[in-house]
């Protein structure tokens, strides 16, 4: 199924903005655009003062390449992780081609939250564990999601 928004991308990149947003990813984002290639990245694709999510995963659905940025605070954010489940689910239905960069992170560190990346996802974690509102599910979802992506060829990127 697909959901329209009026634009359908070729690349979608899911990043943590605070470790990323400018510098890498604006890099990354920028070099895209310059041969050519319609990318997503939410800070220029988004309507202020609207609901996010829904047209977050629209514009997932949307994309044919979808790039997550796993920097070491990735795993913070419930925002990216659920990006995260989006993107592993339209790459199981859809066959939607995944491209994960393992930015100053380990693909091993993101697999089974470990290192500097593992420390902030279970810093997430408890917080989210102290809300009268947690639901083990969502967070069984991400580790599967986190397990699953790190088992793909992808880029290690340093700087």
């Amino acid at each position: 199924m697909t959901v329209s928004t009026g634009n359908c991308y070729e690349v979608f990149l899911s990043f943590r903005g605070p470790d990323t947003r400018h510098g890498f990813t604006d890099h990354l984002y920028n070099g895209l655009l310059d041969v050519g290639i319609n990318a997503f990245r939410d800070d220029d694709e988004l309507c202020q003062g609207k609901d996010i999510k829904p047209e977050l995963m629209a514009a997932i659905m949307n994309s044919k390449i979808l790039i997550p940025i796993f920097s070491k605070n990735y795993g913070t954010s419930s925002c990216c992780l659920d990006e995260l489940i989006q993107i592993m689910e339209c790459k199981n239905n859809n066959g939607q081609i995944v491209l994960p960069i393992f930015y100053k992170v380990k693909p091993a560190e993101v697999r089974y939250q470990t290192g500097r990346f593992g420390q902030a996802f279970h810093e997430r974690q408890n917080r989210l564990r102290e809300r009268s509102s947690f639901d083990p599910t969502t967070l069984e979802k991400w580790k599967k999601a986190l397990d699953e992506v790190s088992t793909l060829k992808g880029y290690e990127a340093d700087g």
